[in-house]
């Protein structure tokens, strides 16, 4: 639990650069600590949370207060303390300049405008997110020095496709863009919040490649409107969330020839047909040289496990969460091998070919976002149900079978 030794500690919440999917903020506390604004149906998850899914999921370290900053210049910061005092604030104006968070927001503000006087400062910006991200992936440059500012992440060509982004996740900008606009506009620098803190799930790799999953048939929780429930009704149905109980909401997959991450976002991961949702995994395993056969089994067997979890986990539902699969992008140099000839021609579609280790690869597959899981003594008004969450099984035994068949070259 972090807290009572740090006393009045002020921390300056930095954006969490690893956030591939979902629309909640996240921020990165420390190494090892995320926090994300606090959901009461959430936090009564983690707290009550049966012992045979705590390996699962994020480690729940606790509760923290926030509130917004802004300095003379108008740059938005988040300020966190376990116990937040007044008189502790107004001496933190200059830190607020160099915080991650300042970063951010200054530049998309500076991209928005596309005025010439404001490319120095995009430049600039440029910079210092270069470093997060050096400090974040230890080892190598993760970003290209032509990052275009000026072009929003989200757009999409004539066509309806997303390009494939090669440089940094687009998504946790766009995420905690939208959450200080939202603060900001709603509620003045005084204003305390909460915040969950959790385990930073990806901070023991490298260069973390994950995949964000919705599972389940059913998204809305007993609480939404009947306009919110007909919209994620639609949007199951129109995407393999329905056929297959599973669908993308995010990755990124480091690229081993390129030095930069490849990124998807959950616009991508709606349109994918079943067949669609098979390629885009066989993606997500390539690193731009080779198939990372070194982690399925790993991954299929962690899988597995969570299948027997879930399968006996009466009355809960999980509805909107999330599944995350993570693996390292740096890859231990003796588990490559060449390619067997019978496969070859089964992965030139993703450029990849497939490589035979001895060495699992460590591999982590953590279920997270419970803002709408109910479960039997849940807090809130919903409903209760008996047996486990069929829908969530669904998923994940057409997730084993997927993974299964990449494992045997079908």
């Amino acid at each position: 639990m972090v807290g009572q030794s740090e006393g009045r500690k002020v921390v300056l919440l930095e954006p969490f650069v690893h956030q591939v999917g979902g629309h909640m903020s996240m921020m990165k506390y420390d190494e090892h600590t995320v926090c994300k604004p606090l959901v009461s149906q959430e936090l009564s998850f983690y707290e009550s949370l049966p012992l045979a899914m705590r390996q699962f999921t994020p480690q729940y370290k606790g509760v923290i207060s926030v509130h917004l900053k802004k300095d003379s210049l108008g740059n938005l910061a988040l300020l966190a303390s376990p116990s937040l005092q007044a008189e502790s604030c107004g001496r933190l104006d200059h830190a607020i300049g160099d915080s991650a968070v300042t970063i951010w927001h200054k530049c998309k503000w500076a991209a928005s405008t596309g005025t010439g006087s404001e490319h120095a400062l995009v430049k600039r910006c440029h910079t210092q997110l270069t470093k997060t991200f050096k400090d974040s992936c230890p080892g190598k440059m993760l970003l290209r020095t032509d990052l275009q500012y000026h072009t929003d992440p989200l757009l999409e060509d004539a066509n309806g496709n997303q390009p494939e982004r090669k440089s940094y996740n687009p998504w946790g900008l766009h995420c905690h863009r939208q959450h200080l606009n939202r603060m900001s506009s709603k509620y003045n620098e005084n204003k305390l919040h909460q915040f969950l803190l959790l385990e930073n799930v990806v901070s023991k790799y490298s260069y973390p490649c994950i995949l964000d999953l919705k599972m389940g048939t059913r998204q809305h929780g007993d609480d939404a409107s009947e306009e919110k429930k007909a919209r994620h009704i639609k949007k199951c149905e129109q995407s393999t969330s329905a056929s297959l109980g599973v669908r993308i909401c995010g990755m990124q997959v480091y690229q081993v020839d390129t030095g930069h991450f490849l990124c998807k976002d959950k616009y991508y991961g709606r349109k994918l047909s079943p067949e669609g949702f098979r390629q885009a995994l066989h993606q997500f395993l390539c690193n731009g040289n080779h198939l990372r056969t070194d982690v399925l089994e790993p991954i299929i067997l962690q899988l597995k496990a969570l299948l027997s979890v879930i399968r006996k986990q009466s009355s809960y539902r999980f509805y909107s969460s999330s599944l995350l699969i993570i693996y390292d992008g740096l890859e231990h140099k003796e588990n490559t091998a060449p390619l067997d000839n019978h496969l070859q021609g089964h992965f030139q579609k993703t450029n990849c070919t497939t490589t035979h280790g001895t060495n699992h690869a460590r591999v982590d597959v953590r279920m997270i976002d419970f803002a709408h899981t109910t479960f039997k003594g849940s807090k809130g008004n919903h409903t209760t149900y008996d047996g486990p969450d069929h829908g969530y099984i669904f998923g994940l035994e057409n997730l084993i079978k997927i993974l299964q068949n990449i494992s045997e070259g079908k």
